[in-house]
């Protein structure tokens, strides 16, 4: 009788990934990035471990939505007490912290419980082109367009 595989928290191989995001589109990226951080790329999948390996994403001021999207998307956050509402444009957004639109729309693709907050840490977002991890040898993915 065969047995299915379940991946235990120790045995699982980590590997470092690069992602350059000039000229692609916002959600084609956030896509891809969550399935690599969830782990789904590996045959040896499980749901309930944390199986994803680390992303690191440059270029997040470069990255582009398409038609009249960045006039026209809004960004929205509350204070908890009444009235306190705040909104933003994407553009507005963009000038001021471009890592913070990529970081918010891949973490909005991960589950939401303790396994998605520990997955989403292994993200990280830079506006340009450095990054400070080049001792991990992260490889390059390609992201199709």
């Amino acid at each position: 009788m065969n047995r299915t595989y379940m991946a235990k928290d120790g045995e699982v191989e980590r590997k470092w990934w690069v992602v350059d995001a000039s000229g692609v589109p916002l959600g084609r990226l956030a896509s891809r990035v969550a399935h690599v951080l969830r782990g789904k790329h590996k045959p040896t999948f499980t749901p309930h471990v944390d199986m994803g390996d680390h992303v690191v994403v440059i270029n997040a001021d470069k990255v582009t939505l398409s038609g009249r999207k960045p006039q026209q998307k809004m960004y929205y956050r509350h204070s908890r007490y009444p009235g306190g509402l705040k909104s933003k444009s994407y553009e507005e957004l963009m000038e001021e912290e471009p890592e913070l639109v990529v970081k918010r729309s891949i973490l909005g693709m991960l589950p939401k419980n303790k396994l998605g907050r520990k997955m989403g840490k292994k993200l990280k977002v830079y506006p340009g082109s450095d990054h400070p991890h080049e001792a991990q040898k992260p490889e390059d993915m390609d992201i199709e367009l």
